[in-house]
């Protein structure tokens, strides 16, 4: 077990777009076996905060500590019509890390297993640009969970996502802190901000809650 320390330690992040800091002197942690909400309005630096915890963003000051390895999922991006890749290897590329070795077997049912687990069995062999932005969505939460990574971290998951699908992702999120996972969600749901174990409220980059 290793919920005895943070899985991730925030200290006084700042980072600026031009002239003006999008996050100010953010200190937060993850924990192990945790669901955090990242919430607060359009604008107030959640997506920002989250890329700077994976380490997509590097801060203007302060640092990130990070006990294991991330894995981020995005909101659905556009996928032009001519990129080739479906939806299992669009899922099989989270399987990649530096480092990691796995059996070509093992790595198959991870890619199955995610696949089903987002409820897209059937699908493998679409392109991801022929998918609605929903099962794109779903397609990227399978990249992200398909290596079972200490920190799970996302932005909008449920986007665009009918009832149903925004359950089960729900679901998913709450099954990854179950075996150990720290996760961070940025979300407007407020279904999903109640059901989480910790909340932080941003506004104008600062935290407020």
């Amino acid at each position: 077990m290793r919920s005895h320390r943070p899985a991730l330690l925030a200290h006084s992040l700042c980072f600026a777009y031009g002239a003006e800091d999008a996050v100010h002197d953010i200190s937060m942690h993850l924990a192990y076996g945790e669901v955090t909400a990242i919430a607060g309005a359009n604008g107030s630096g959640k997506s920002t905060l989250v890329e700077l915890l994976a380490g997509v963003r590097t801060p203007r000051s302060g640092r990130v500590s990070r006990d294991g390895d991330v894995a981020l999922v995005v909101q659905r991006p556009e996928a032009p019509d001519t990129l080739p890749v479906t939806v299992r290897e669009t899922v099989a590329m989270g399987t990649w890390a530096r480092g990691a070795r796995r059996r070509r077997a093992d790595g198959r049912r991870a890619v199955a297993d995610a696949i089903a687990r987002v409820e897209l069995t059937g699908l493998e062999e679409r392109p991801l640009s022929s998918l609605s932005g929903g099962q794109r969505q779903r397609a990227l939460l399978a990249q992200g969970i398909v290596r079972r990574p200490a920190i799970l971290l996302l932005d909008e998951p449920a986007a665009g996502l009918d009832a149903r699908s925004r359950d089960r992702t729900r679901a998913i999120l709450r099954e990854e802190a179950a075996r150990g996972a720290a996760v961070a969600c940025v979300t407007h749901d407020e279904t999903s901000i109640a059901a989480a174990d910790r909340i932080i409220r941003l506004e104008a980059g600062r935290v407020v809650a």
